[in-house]
C-alpha cells in the first residue's frame, strides 16, 4: 500500500493515524504500508518526529507528484493511494481521503 501525502494537506494527515493501525493489523500477512511525502525533508521530518507513524515515510518532494501521476493519479491529488500486488503491478488506486472498509475488502481480495 503506497500512500502519497503532505504535511498540508488535511485529509492526508487525517488517515494516517488509521494507516498506522491498519499497518499494525495487517503486518503479519506481510502487507507493507509505505508513505511517500510530497514535502520537504524538514517538514516531513518535523511531523513524523511529532506524530508516532507505524509504518515507513519517504521523501519525494515535489517530483513525487510525478511519480504519483505515473501510477494513475492524473488529476495530480493528494492523498493518493496506491495498491500495488507481489508482482510489482498496480491493482487499485485511490484519489482522496481512504474509505477503510473498502481497503480492507480490496486487501482481502488480493491476498
Amino acid at each position: 500500500v503506497v500512500n502519497f501525502w503532505a504535511t498540508w494537506c488535511a485529509p492526508c494527515v487525517q488517515e494516517m493515524p488509521e494507516l498506522s493501525a491498519l499497518q499494525a493489523e495487517l503486518g503479519s500477512r506481510h502487507i507493507q504500508i509505505v508513505g511517500i511525502g510530497i514535502d520537504s525533508p524538514s517538514n516531513i521530518a518535523e511531523f513524523s518526529q511529532k506524530y508516532k507513524i507505524a509504518y515507513p515515510l519517504y521523501v519525494a518532494g515535489m517530483s513525487g507528484t510525478e511519480l504519483s501521476r505515473q501510477l494513475g493519479n492524473q488529476a495530480g491529488g493528494l492523498p493518493f493511494t496506491v495498491l500495488v500486488g507481489s508482482d510489482g503491478k498496480v491493482k487499485k488506486s485511490y484519489l482522496g481521503k481512504l474509505k477503510f472498509d473498502e481497503l480492507r475488502r480490496d486487501l482481502a481480495i488480493l491476498q
